[in-house]
């Protein structure tokens, strides 16, 4: 009975309800803050009904995000994973990255879930493996064209001060070396990304987990020795398909704030890549609390009336938060009770 129960909660090992609560909380207590010190009376008397149809607009490139994904993911499964269970997968993905912390991130439900599609577990863990570094190159990209962009736009606001320009500068070279460190290991010495790994698991603090580690280490090298064999041009198309999620997802923040008001288009969408950036760092389950802050301090000095501030926030992040836990945590649900089908199936031929 015990191994039973187990096999059962092992999606749901993958992720924590107190995350999920502390997510949703930070979350909610956040945006009621912001709505509360920015709010106006009758400041709803100034939306414009012939903008506000940006906000199907939004839910579409919301969705074509997923879409997206879900187009990489087969792509690198090489049509392995149909297109219901690529979603599937993305949907399972998303949900865990948003009620996890940003170290934990939804890479281990991917894996576990594309397992459960069918895959090997050394091919789902190339995929994930692979989908990191084409994130990695896609940020490594993405940073000279916002220190170029600063020659002409705010796109640190400067009500962030020395303080946040700083740290933006730290996280701009943070991102680089990992990607730097994740593009020569799996592209050019798979053996470096095992070396890294033990050397940084030495450490007094992390030394208890290190044999489990090692073994983890040497899978990595193995999977990284698989994506080395894909021809150049591989790289190239599943980075596109990459690019274009990222692109949805940075889209998102600027079709919500004009959707509401008149603003900079180019200075939203640049501020909208920087902040982006800037929520891998945050540390709570999902970055809750911390992104709509983000949000706040990037897209809230580019919105004309104060008062809209806040409902800006809520409409961004019902969007790509709260349907995202919504259609996640249906698609995680699908994959648990398809283990207790097998389970059942299981014991009643073990009956028989």
């Amino acid at each position: 009975m015990s191994t039973e129960k187990a096999h059962i909660q092992q999606p749901q090992s993958l992720f924590s309800r107190k995350y999920l609560i502390i997510s949703i909380g930070l979350s909610v207590a956040t945006m009621a803050a912001v709505i509360y010190w920015t709010y106006t009376p009758g400041v709803l008397e100034h939306l414009a009904p012939k903008r506000l149809p940006g906000l199907v607009i939004a839910i579409v490139v919301s969705l074509l995000r997923v879409w997206f994904s879900a187009a990489k993911i087969r792509f690198l499964s090489e049509q392995k994973l149909s297109w219901l269970a690529s979603i599937r997968v993305v949907l399972a993905w998303d949900f865990t990255s948003a009620v996890t912390p940003s170290t934990i991130g939804g890479a281990p439900m991917a894996t576990y879930v594309m397992t459960k599609e069918g895959l090997k577990l050394g091919d789902a863990g190339a995929i994930v493996l692979y989908g990191v570094l084409l994130d990695q190159i896609w940020f490594a990209m993405a940073i000279p064209i916002l220190l170029f962009a600063g020659i002409f736009y705010e796109v640190v606001p400067p009500e962030i001060g020395l303080a946040g320009d700083v740290s933006m500068g730290v996280l701009y070279v943070g991102l680089l070396s990992y990607a730097g460190l994740l593009a020569y290991g799996v592209l050019v010495n798979p053996a470096a990304i095992k070396k890294v790994v033990k050397v940084v698991f030495k450490l007094p603090i992390l030394r208890k987990v290190s044999d489990k580690i090692e073994v983890e280490a040497e899978n990595l090298e193995e999977y990284a020795h698989q994506l080395r064999k894909k021809p150049f041009s591989f790289l190239v198309k599943a980075f596109s398909l990459s690019t274009m999620s990222w692109l949805m997802r940075i889209a998102l923040p600027t079709i919500v704030v004009l959707s509401l008001l008149p603003a900079p288009e180019i200075l939203s969408l640049l501020r909208s890549l920087a902040m982006n950036l800037a929520f891998l760092v945050v540390p709570t389950p999902g970055g809750s609390g911390g992104v709509e802050g983000l949000f706040v301090l990037f897209q809230g000095p580019l919105i004309a009336r104060e008062g809209f501030i806040g409902l800006a926030v809520f409409l961004w992040r019902v969007i790509s938060y709260y349907i995202s836990i919504g259609l996640g945590m249906m698609a995680t649900t699908w994959y648990i009770n398809q283990k207790v089908v097998e389970i059942q199936y299981q014991d009643q031929n073990q009956d028989g």
